[in-house]
């Protein structure tokens, strides 16, 4: 099960922001992301693409733990591999039981499965609560809200100076890396603002490419999952404005 960070509960000789321990490889990329998505000064979340934003983190973390390869431009699970992380094991088994798709498409290919799973797991975890409500005072539907935000606004605070720190690009670890590059290329504003988007394009760039680290090809795959996302987010917004101007 996964951890509940607090004061209390935070293990001694761990890094902390604030007092909170940062769960700092606790968690997954994908589970992370998700958590961000949430502004932790009013537990709502604010992520306008959070599905394809987690689908991107998931596909990235496990070409990073090496479970997932590349073969001929489509994600290969590794024979017997896998992760002990549920939602990044249904997504290899999603891929190894689906056609071969290339990369690009798997981002934004039912997406929500994978938000869905991250998103059950931090209610279990305790990060996020799930209340009941009814849509028109008839239909039953759930909101979420997060439980927890300090130590999500640890995490917030970590990422934001990975983005805006002095620290070589070359001492930010990989995960580090990875995270604040899809939370730009996901344009996930609780992370990295418009503005930042812009002033600190050089260091995101930077990020991206010391995301890989694990020869050519991947470091390739990787790119590619960041660009893939990137374009998702602009189709997805398009959609959404040309169904507004025509209703």
């Amino acid at each position: 099960m996964w951890p509940i960070w607090s004061k209390d509960a935070a293990p001694t000789g761990r890094p902390t922001v604030g007092g909170f321990l940062v769960p700092n490889g606790s968690l997954s990329l994908a589970a992370s992301l998700y958590l961000l998505s949430y502004d932790p000064e009013t537990g709502r979340p604010t992520g306008a693409h959070t599905a394809l934003l987690v689908r991107a983190a998931a596909l990235t973390e496990l070409v990073q733990r090496g479970t997932l390869t590349d073969t001929d431009g489509s994600p290969c699970p590794v024979a017997d591999a896998l992760t002990g992380d549920q939602a990044l094991d249904g997504l290899l088994e999603l891929i190894g039981e689906s056609r071969p798709r290339s990369w690009q498409i798997w981002v934004g290919h039912q997406p929500r499965l994978t938000e869905q799973a991250v998103r059950d797991q931090m209610v279990a975890a305790g990060y996020v609560r799930a209340k009941g409500r009814r849509v028109l005072g008839l239909f039953p539907a759930k909101e979420y809200t997060l439980e927890r935000p300090e130590p999500v606004a640890a995490m917030r605070a970590a990422a934001v100076r990975a983005l805006h720190g002095g620290q070589p690009v070359a001492e930010v670890s990989e995960r580090d890396a990875a995270l604040v590059s899809l939370a730009a290329a996901g344009e996930l504003r609780t992370v990295v603002t418009a503005t930042d988007a812009k002033v600190r394009k050089d260091r995101i760039l930077e990020l991206g490419a010391r995301c890989g680290g694990m020869g050519p090809v991947l470091e390739k795959v990787i790119a590619q999952v960041r660009t893939a996302l990137a374009a998702a987010v602009v189709t997805t917004m398009l959609a959404t404005t040309t169904a507004a101007t025509t209703t």
